[in-house]
């Protein structure tokens, strides 16, 4: 074991929820394609294991390249990813493939599709890590420091709000929670926040007044069923099923009913899977390590000399943990359906690719602290608290070193 972490630098325990979590996927993926399989590759079960295990090879592949990278290359990428993907968005609006009405993807050549949602989002966060950090001597000024980040997060949410909807709100809610920790004020917030429900609030008031086609359907569907409760909700009726008879300890590996009766087990419904072959013991245990994640991520952000990689740090944990619970929420009934897979579980490359660059940027800054506690442990009793924390009229020149 210790062979393993020679080569695989960073926090431990991140490493081995990212392994734990991979493990997990190939077997409830493999479990919960086999009526795809008949439906779209003649019967071959394992024609969509080979393909998740190709997505998880390459994902963590991808945590290991990006975590071997300092952390201080992400402040210089973080602005070109971002403008990167505000084309990307436009032209997943004009030219993308649509899926079930919604044009979220985007072909590459070899047949490979790309969900630019997912590749926005994490660009946004790293675009506002950096400039949160630059801002923070006048973080406190609305005009000077609170709008000219709202900009970039107006524009993402727009794009990406009329093909998926539960993205664009996540998008938002992550934003927010970003800024609060950025030291943004929270009456700003506020502000930003009213603005964004009122936004939602027209939204869904036009929804249901619209005509019940395409996407706008969907949605008034939704919205309806779930106020409601009383309308017709298929998919989350049928996930409650699964939720249901799982019990404690489950049905058994491949024992699933719901599988065969649940559109999309694999990706937006495999939690509930999950529960009903493994039982809510082990769906308790999945989302423990979500939290793991998050506690170790903020032990990490503790320890961070700068601003940017605490920020940067906090901005992918909060994407992944928001998006597990989420889906999570959908899954036993809590929140309407949204389509939001499960981070590092669901089938699909793009996201498996995306959650293993957040987590290897994670992984990366955690490796440079460790490096940096070690260098700095002979003078450890030297150094005061001043050192821990930035003083916020000098954090502008030491956003990266």
């Amino acid at each position: 074991m210790k062979a393993v972490f020679t080569y695989l630098k960073g926090d431990r325990v991140i490493w081995v929820i990212t392994i734990m979590l991979c493990l997990v996927s190939i077997l409830v993926v493999y479990s919960s394609t086999g009526t795809l399989a008949y439906k779209q590759a003649g019967g071959n079960t394992f024609y969509y294991l080979s393909k998740q295990l190709m997505f998880v090879g390459v994902s963590l592949l991808t945590v290991f390249i990006v975590h071997r990278a300092n952390y201080k290359i992400f402040y210089n990428l973080a602005k070109l990813l971002y403008y990167a993907s505000i084309p990307l968005l436009l032209y997943t609006l004009v030219r993308g493939v649509s899926i079930n009405e919604a044009a979220r993807w985007i072909t590459l050549p070899g047949g490979f599709s790309f969900q630019t949602s997912d590749f926005a989002k994490m660009a946004l966060m790293m675009y506002l890590a950096a400039q949160i950090s630059q801002k923070q001597p006048e973080i406190k000024d609305l005009k000077k420091g609170v709008v000219p980040l709202l900009i970039p997060i107006g524009l993402t949410c727009m794009l990406i709000l009329p093909a998926n909807l539960s993205t664009s709100l996540l998008v938002f809610i992550s934003s927010m929670v970003l800024l609060f920790i950025g030291r943004v004020q929270t009456k700003h917030i506020a502000l930003l926040a009213g603005i964004g429900a009122v936004g939602v609030g027209i939204f869904i008031l036009v929804a249901l007044n619209s005509p019940d086609t395409g996407r706008i359907g969907t949605w008034k569907r939704r919205i309806e069923n779930y106020i409601s409760k009383d309308g017709e909700n298929f998919q989350a009726d049928q996930a409650k099923i699964a939720v249901a008879t799982g019990g404690m300890f489950g049905k058994g590996p491949g024992q699933s009913v719901q599988r065969n009766i649940l559109p999309h087990p694999y990706s937006d419904f495999i939690f509930a899977i999950i529960i009903e072959e493994y039982g809510l013991i082990t769906g308790i245990f999945i989302m423990s390590l979500y939290l793991i994640l998050l506690f170790r991520s903020v032990a990490l952000i503790r320890k961070c000399p700068t601003t940017f990689p605490a920020f940067l740090v906090a901005g992918m944990v909060i994407l992944i943990v928001l998006q597990a619970f989420t889906h999570i929420s959908v899954n036993i009934g809590f929140f309407p359906v949204t389509g939001q897979t499960l981070p590092m579980i669901s089938m699909g490359g793009t996201s498996m690719i995306i959650n293993g660059i957040q987590i290897g940027i994670i992984l990366s800054v955690s490796k440079e602290i460790l490096k940096q506690n070690m260098a700095n442990e002979p003078s450890e009793q030297t150094n005061d608290t001043d050192n821990e924390v930035q003083d916020e009229g000098n954090v502008t020149d030491k956003i990266i070193d």
